[in-house]
């Protein structure tokens, strides 16, 4: 294995975490912008054009749930980091996260609820809060039990969707018992399935006021929001805390190791995702075709694709090492909770009703410009930022709350 300094693991775990947060703002453009259920179908909101289609089609295939997925195993990785920061201090590590965590809850259900509903702060913070307690076992372990919980998780959601799936199959067949055609259309007309999307385009084109409103009517949804992504969120974060204590995610095993897992993995996970995309096309973008997939289908070839992208993108890293380019993309990594709480921002302001009003205008494909537009700030700020400041401004104003005093901020 090679041998690193402290700054070039860092600067791994930063780059990663640089590529990690503007590579979520390439799926998150579309909850931003458009109806919830056009995330996941076109069918629900514009899939009209052959554009639309490829480029939904495009984003289940490489992007959806990958970059959350490599987000959750870095933010498992930096835990551990913290975790040994405290215990080399003599500080109690558990007070120290958990004061963390508790912030970091207070900031997901203050951006849930004021700016955008798809937060994961408030996801990660619960979720964080449980993997502590796996801090001690080693990476064979965190591994092994990680692919259990996954593993029970995901039968669970599939044997949903396959009791869902089987009276959908039964009851569209030529003659099907009418007690199960009624059965069926119970569900798909049930409020879980509608589409709502002239009562959403109404709602994020009108005042702030009106959606923080809604928002707080539907207060259980973040809670809610921790039952659907446990079983994904804490294998990935527990696996993050075993290649950080195994030394994968610092970048310090061989070229030669992250390319059979590369070989093993990306592939695979790419055809895995494009026969699954296809089948919800050829479906012609069913509603509970589509959701089986997002929710449950997709599962396997996300967790795949989110360690091959880590390996990929750390041998990446090695090549750029110096370059202008790595830099920058760490300092994004750096300020990441800065850039994702911004992205926020900016995007809400864009595109709901109290900013510009673009909610529901912009294509799937020119929704790009915006992302590309996106990843250029904060290429453009992070590093000159950090030159001049010891912390992105929320990570200055977590790091404040969670230690009980404002830290050094200008350097």
């Amino acid at each position: 294995m090679p041998n690193q300094t402290l700054a070039d693991r860092h600067i791994t775990l930063d780059a990663l975490r640089g590529f990690a947060v503007m590579g979520i703002l390439a799926m998150n453009i579309i909850a931003f912008s458009m109806p919830e259920w056009a995330y996941i179908t076109p069918a629900a909101y514009a899939g009209e054009t052959l554009a639309d289609k490829i480029t939904w089609f495009l984003g289940v295939i490489f992007v959806d749930g990958k970059m959350r997925g490599l987000f959750s195993l870095l933010f498992g990785a930096s835990m551990m980091l913290i975790i040994d920061r405290a215990d080399a201090k003599g500080e109690r590590a558990g007070r120290v996260h958990y004061t963390r965590m508790f912030w970091l809850a207070i900031f997901g259900l203050s951006h849930y609820f004021f700016l955008w509903f798809g937060d994961i702060l408030f996801l990660y913070a619960a979720i964080g809060s449980v993997a502590f307690l796996f801090r001690n076992w080693v990476p064979e372990r965190l591994i092994k039990w990680a692919l259990i919980i996954f593993i029970v998780g995901l039968l669970f959601w599939a044997m949903q969707f396959v009791g869902l799936q089987v009276l959908q199959f039964f009851a569209t067949q030529p003659g099907a018992d009418p007690a199960l055609v009624k059965q069926y259309q119970e569900v798909i007309n049930s409020p879980d399935f509608a589409f709502n999307t002239s009562e959403e385009l109404a709602l994020h084109r009108g005042s702030y006021s009106a959606i923080v409103a809604a928002k707080l009517a539907e207060w259980h949804e973040p809670f809610a929001f921790i039952l659907q992504g446990f079983y994904e969120t804490l294998p990935l974060m527990m696996l993050g805390m075993a290649l950080q204590k195994n030394g994968f995610l610092l970048g310090n095993w061989d070229a030669a190791a992250y390319r059979y897992w590369i070989n093993r993995l990306l592939l695979p996970g790419l055809l895995l995702s494009a026969l699954i995309a296809a089948w919800v096309m050829a479906s012609g973008f069913d509603v509970i075709t589509a959701l089986a997939a997002f929710m449950t289908w997709t599962a396997i070839p996300r967790m795949m694709l989110t360690i091959a992208y880590a390996a990929l993108l750390i041998l990446g890293i090695r090549k750029l090492a110096g370059s202008a380019l790595l830099e920058r993309v760490a300092a994004a990594g750096r300020a990441a909770f800065t850039n994702y709480l911004g992205t926020s921002i900016v995007m809400t302001t864009i595109f709901y009703g109290y900013g510009l009003g673009l909610y529901g205008h912009v294509s799937r494909l020119g929704l790009w410009v915006f992302v590309l537009g996106a990843w250029a700030v904060m290429l453009l700020w992070s590093k000159p930022w950090l030159e001049r400041f010891h912390y992105g401004p929320f990570e200055w104003l977590w790091r404040s709350l969670a230690r009980g005093s404002l830290q050094p901020f200008k350097k």
